[in-house]
C-alpha cells in the first residue's frame, strides 16, 4: 500500500513538473524591455515597455520575435498587446508588419490590424486585419486583402493562407490581375510556388483573345493552361467550344474537349457534337470523333452530317468540312451515306466520295460519286451531279410492284425552293417506268433508251418525261415484259438503308460509345495531392416522305420524244 502511494505521489510531481514546463514553454519572454511603467487604471496587472533612443521594444515566443514602439505585457495570462511600427518575424522568411497586433501566448493566435502586410520572401499579403494562427501556421483575413506576387494580383473579401503548403484559399468575389488576362471566381485556391489556381463556382478567365468559363477548373497561371470539369465554355476566337471537360492551351493554340460536346461556328451558324474535339485556333481547325455529328442551317433546314471523324479547317469564308469513314447525312428532304463528304464553303460545292447513295425523298440515286452545289449569294441548294454510272431508283408506290428507273453515264439536277425539279441523264440513258391513268390503272411499263433523258418532278414524283435524240422503246403491257426484264443493268436497291431521321446518321457502335470518366466532376479532387503530383510531373495533361398515299393523286406523265 505504501509503495502505491508513494508511486501515485511521484506521477502527480511528475506530472505538475511537466505542466509547469509546458507552461514556462509557452511564456512569452522579454528580449528587451527599454522603458518600463505600469498603469493599473487603464491596464490592470500589466507591464508597459516603451521603445527608447536605440531601439524598439522585443519579445520572443518559440521561434518567432516581436518588435514594436510600445508594448502592454499580461505575464499572468501570457497575452501581449504592441502598438506601433509592429513586426512579428518568425523564422527566416514569414514577416508581418501592422499598427497594432494582439497575441495569445497560450493558442499562438495573433491578430494584427492597422494597414497590415505578410510576406515570405516571395509574395506579399495586405489587408486591414489578419489573423495568424501560429499553431496551424495559417494568416486569415475576412474584410478584403491583396497579394501581390511574381506574376499576379490577386484579391477577395476572405482569404485564408496556408504557409506549410504555400497555398492561399481565396473567397468571396477573388479577383487575379495579370498583365495577359484576368480572372474572377467565387472561389480559388492559389498555390504560391507554382501559380496554379484552382477555380470554384462561376469562374472566368479572360485573355486578349480567349474567354473561359467554368464552374470548376484549374489554370496554370504562368504559362495560360488549365481545363474546366464543370459546366466549361470556351469563347475561343470565333469558336465557343464546351463539355464536360474542355482543355486549353494559349501557347500552342489549342483546346481539346471530352463528352457531351458542342463546338459553335459563331460566323456561319454551324455546330459540331461529338465527346471528343480538338481545336487549333492558329489552324483555324477543328478535329471530331465519338459520335461526331455537324450541324448546320440550309434554307430554314438542319442538315446533319456524322463521320467516324469529322474534320472542318479553314478561315470562315474559305472554310471545308470532311466526314471520314461511315458518313452520312440527313435533311428533311435529302439525305445519303458515303464512305467520305467534302463540303467548300468557297465554292459550295459538296462531294459524296466513294459509293455515294442518295435520297432526295422517295428517290435513290447512286454513281461514283455525287456533288450537291448551293447558290452562293443565297445559301440554298441550287444544283445536283451524278458522275460516272448514275442510276435513279424510286419504288412504284401504286402498284407496289416494281420500280421506276432511269439511268446514263451522268446526272444533272436542279432544285427550285428547296425542291429537285428538273433532272437530265446523259449518254446511253434508259428508262423503265410504270404509267397509270387517272383511275390509278396501269396502261403498261415505259422502257425506252436514248442519249438524253428530262425528267421533271413534282413532289418527288416524275410529272413528265422527255426523251431526246434517237429514242428507242415503247410501252408495254405489264404481261409482255417479264419480271427479269423490268430492271435495268446495275439496279441495286438500298431501301433498307435509307435514312429517315436524325437519329438514323448513327450505328449501333456510335450509340454504345463508352464515355471515359472525367476526374473532379462525380466527386471534388483532392487538390493538394494533386499538387504534389504535379511537382512530380506525374499529373498529364489531360485530357443529318412523302408517297401517293398521303392523298394526292398521281398525274400521268406526258412522254415527249424529241429527236426520233
Amino acid at each position: 500500500m505504501k509503495n502505491i502511494l508513494l508511486f501515485t505521489l511521484a506521477l502527480l510531481a511528475l506530472k505538475g513538473f511537466t505542466q509547469e514546463g509546458e507552461q514556462e514553454s509557452r511564456q512569452i519572454n522579454i528580449v528587451y524591455g527599454a522603458n518600463f511603467t505600469k498603469d493599473e487604471a487603464q491596464f490592470p496587472g500589466a507591464s508597459i515597455f516603451s521603445k527608447d533612443t536605440e531601439r524598439q521594444v522585443q519579445f520572443e515566443h518559440q521561434g518567432a520575435d516581436l518588435w514594436c514602439d510600445i508594448a502592454v505585457f499580461y505575464a499572468q495570462d501570457n497575452i501581449l498587446k504592441a502598438f506601433g511600427n509592429v513586426r512579428l518575424q518568425q523564422g527566416d522568411s514569414i514577416e508581418m508588419n501592422s499598427g497594432k497586433l494582439d497575441y495569445d501566448g497560450n493558442t499562438r493566435l495573433a491578430r494584427a490590424f492597422e494597414a497590415v502586410d505578410l510576406t515570405d520572401g516571395q509574395m506579399i499579403l495586405t489587408t486591414d486585419t489578419l489573423y495568424f494562427d501560429r499553431e496551424k501556421q495559417q494568416s486569415f483575413y475576412n474584410s478584403g486583402g491583396k497579394v501581390v506576387d511574381s506574376v499576379n494580383v490577386l484579391t477577395s473579401k476572405i482569404g485564408t493562407y496556408f504557409m506549410e503548403i504555400k497555398k492561399v484559399q481565396f473567397q468571396d468575389s477573388v479577383h487575379i490581375d495579370n498583365p495577359e488576362y484576368i480572372i474572377d471566381s467565387e472561389e480559388i485556391h492559389y498555390y504560391r510556388e507554382s501559380k496554379n489556381a484552382y477555380m470554384y463556382g462561376p469562374s472566368t478567365v479572360v485573355g486578349e483573345d480567349y474567354k473561359i468559363y467554368c464552374e470548376r477548373g484549374f489554370y496554370d497561371t504562368k504559362i495560360e493552361q488549365g481545363y474546366g470539369v464543370k459546366n466549361t465554355k470556351i469563347d475561343y476566337s470565333n469558336r465557343i467550344i464546351e463539355g464536360d471537360s474542355v482543355f486549353f492551351d494559349k501557347v500552342t493554340s489549342f483546346a481539346s474537349a471530352t463528352n457531351n460536346i458542342t463546338v459553335t461556328d459563331t460566323l456561319n451558324q454551324g455546330v459540331i457534337r461529338a465527346h471528343y474535339a480538338e481545336v487549333f485556333k492558329e489552324k483555324d481547325s477543328v478535329f471530331a470523333t465519338k459520335k461526331a455529328v455537324a450541324i448546320s442551317l440550309v434554307q430554314q433546314d438542319s442538315l446533319y452530317v456524322h463521320g467516324d471523324t469529322l474534320m472542318v479547317t479553314g478561315k470562315p469564308e474559305a472554310r471545308t468540312m470532311r466526314a471520314f469513314r461511315n458518313a452520312k447525312f440527313f435533311k428533311t428532304d435529302l439525305s445519303g451515306k458515303c464512305d467520305s463528304i467534302h463540303s467548300a464553303e468557297k465554292t459550295g460545292i459538296t462531294k459524296l466520295i466513294t459509293n455515294p447513295i442518295m435520297w432526295n425523298l422517295d428517290n435513290q440515286m447512286t454513281g461514283d460519286s455525287i456533288h450537291l452545289i448551293s447558290n452562293m449569294e443565297t445559301e440554298e441548294l441550287d444544283s445536283l451531279r451524278v458522275i460516272d454510272n448514275a442510276f435513279i431508283i424510286a419504288f412504284d408506290t401504286i402498284g407496289k410492284k416494281g420500280y421506276n428507273q432511269a439511268k446514263g453515264k451522268d446526272l444533272f439536277g436542279k432544285f427550285i425552293d428547296n425542291e429537285l425539279k428538273i433532272v437530265d441523264l446523259i449518254k446511253n440513258t434508259e428508262v423503265i417506268y410504270y404509267m397509270y391513268n387517272d383511275d390509278n390503272e396501269l396502261i403498261g411499263i415505259d422502257k425506252t433508251i436514248c442519249s438524253k433523258i428530262r425528267l421533271e418532278m413534282a413532289n418527288s414524283d416524275i410529272e413528265d418525261i422527255t426523251f431526246f435524240v434517237n429514242p428507242d422503246g415503247d410501252i408495254f403491257p405489264e404481261k409482255d415484259l417479264p419480271e427479269e426484264s423490268r430492271k435495268l443493268k446495275g439496279f441495286v436497291w438500298y431501301g433498307d438503308e435509307r435514312l429517315f431521321s436524325k437519329e438514323d446518321i448513327f450505328d449501333e457502335d456510335d450509340n454504345n460509345i463508352q464515355l471515359v470518366k472525367i476526374r473532379g466532376i462525380d466527386s471534388p479532387i483532392a487538390i493538394d495531392q494533386e499538387e504534389q503530383e504535379r511537382s512530380k510531373g506525374n499529373y498529364p495533361k489531360t485530357s443529318i416522305q412523302k408517297n401517293n398515299s398521303q392523298g394526292t393523286k398521281p398525274k400521268k406523265p406526258e412522254l415527249k420524244k424529241v429527236g426520233s
